[in-house]
């Protein structure tokens, strides 16, 4: 099942009798209405010194640093289902709201978004959020490979299920390229942005997702498909885009001791947080911001995107944080200066998750994701 988001151009007619109503009614126009994102030049000055790779070529996974894909963006062969490849087994279920002790679910009204906080252009208010039910869609992948009883790595994915990933992993597990690893792949809550069950989940800078998948999703995991996670953090990973990509990075930042891998396609990177939080008061935009300068290096291998017609949209809060390929580029640049394993790719004529460039590049980006895990070791 595909995640359904909100449209943004979705409208709500009201008649306001108000001129404070008025005032609020064209706000949310404003927010929600899309802007035509710059094509950003790779080489534009502040930006990341990167390595520009003939047209349709992608980085070796054995390489750090940054990388600039040129317009073409061929399939890889690794993409497509081979007939002498085994395929693992895919299997689905729900979890409700009800289920769950740390997302018993909000929403935020239709055609509704937010206004600025008079005394903090950066912080939003959200008046129009209210509890909600919602029912998610898990799929788990499984090897063919796996041998029951042993304890697997595992890679969970956001905004699933993602059966692009699982044709990657059959053929790159097929090929020892890859471990064999099970896959979990987590339909979020509904809703996008602030004062939705997405955003609440995505992109509040917390170990709370990470915390939810920990002990409400890997044991019915486990339990539902006799499978046995590992408990060793470099043979766990992480993955998303957008929202889903910034979500992944903020569970292994805060549960360090729990992932070690994360890989990004338009890492939401930018002030998105919502409720408020004193502590990480412009949400993710944090990351480039203060935290990963301030903070001894964590033990995270990190593959990322962005486009170079990703998002912009400054909305209504104007607080200059809501540009994806500055924030991403941003990541590149502390990511270097504090000496971690990343590997950063800038793709040509693409846009927010852009699907032909993860059909080009995810292959590649699993392979780089786990180097140094010992292939041999999950065959045991």
């Amino acid at each position: 099942m595909k995640t359904q988001l909100r449209s943004n151009s979705s409208r709500r007619i009201v008649t306001h009798t108000t001129a404070l109503a008025l005032t609020l009614n064209i706000a949310t126009a404003i927010a929600q209405t899309p802007t035509t994102p710059p094509t950003r030049d790779p080489h534009t000055t502040g930006y990341v010194a990167a390595k520009e790779l003939p047209d349709g070529a992608i980085p070796s996974p054995q390489q750090d640093g940054n990388f600039i894909l040129g317009p073409t963006h061929p399939i890889a062969p690794e993409m497509s289902p081979h007939p002498t490849v085994p395929q693992g087994d895919i299997f689905e279920f729900t979890m409700n709201f009800s289920d769950s002790k740390l997302y018993p679910g909000i929403a935020r009204d239709p055609g509704t978004f937010g206004t600025p906080d008079p005394k903090d252009p950066a912080k939003l208010i959200v008046t129009t959020s209210h509890p909600a039910p919602y029912t998610r869609k898990v799929a788990v992948y499984i090897p063919k490979q796996y041998v029951p009883g042993t304890a697997a790595p595992f890679i969970i994915g956001a905004d699933g299920p993602d059966r692009t990933l699982f044709t990657a992993l059959d053929n790159l597990i097929a090929q020892h390229r890859i471990p064999v690893m099970i896959a979990i792949s987590i339909g979020n809550g509904s809703g996008d942005a602030q004062g939705s069950e997405r955003g609440l989940e995505y992109d509040t800078m917390s170990g709370r997702y990470a915390e939810f998948v920990e002990t409400e999703v890997l044991p019915l995991v486990e339990k539902q498909y006799h499978v046995k996670l590992t408990k060793d953090p470099d043979g766990r990973a992480t993955m998303g885009g957008s929202s889903g990509g910034s979500c992944a990075l903020i569970m292994a930042w805060y549960h360090s001791e729990l992932y070690h891998r994360v890989l990004t396609y338009s890492g939401t990177y930018i002030n998105q947080q919502w409720p408020y939080s004193p502590d990480t008061p412009h949400g993710a935009w944090e990351f480039h911001e203060h935290l990963i300068p301030a903070t001894p290096p964590k033990p995270i291998r990190i593959w990322m995107e962005v486009g170079d017609r990703d998002l912009f949209n400054p909305n209504i809060i104007l607080d200059d944080m809501h540009d994806w390929v500055l924030a991403n580029e941003r990541m590149a640049k502390v990511l270097a200066a504090n000496g971690y394993h990343y590997q950063f790719v800038f793709a040509k004529d693409a846009g927010h998750v852009d699907h032909a460039v993860k059909q080009q590049t995810l292959p590649e980006a699993l392979e780089y994701l786990w180097q140094g895990y010992p292939i041999a070791k999950s065959n045991n």
